[in-house]
């Protein structure tokens, strides 16, 4: 009885596997359905080459956003007010 009962709950978390996989496998048919139809539609734009230089700048922005974020380390809060008191000191000729 108990050897039915754990096969019973192993075919049941088997079987819940294969219908999530399902369901993930047409979640993503589905996106790439809606991805293709999207590009067909700014393919047939009048304006594709303008769109597509525009998209161009947008990426190139957020890559320069990317990039400031993360690869220089700001100098630290202190750092910057102790140039700005000797850089006020030496034009005062303290």
């Amino acid at each position: 009885m108990a050897e039915e009962a754990e096969a019973g709950r192993r075919g049941g978390l088997d079987g819940q596997a294969v219908l999530l996989v399902a369901g993930l496998a047409d979640l993503a048919v589905s996106a790439v359905g809606s991805a293709l139809a999207t590009v067909r539609g700014a393919l047939r734009r009048s304006d594709a080459a303008e769109l597509a230089t525009e998209a161009e700048r947008d990426l190139v922005a957020r890559g320069r956003l990317v990039l400031d974020r993360f690869a220089g380390v700001p100098p630290a809060h202190l750092e910057i007010l102790a140039r700005q008191t000797m850089a006020r000191q030496a034009s005062d000729g303290v």
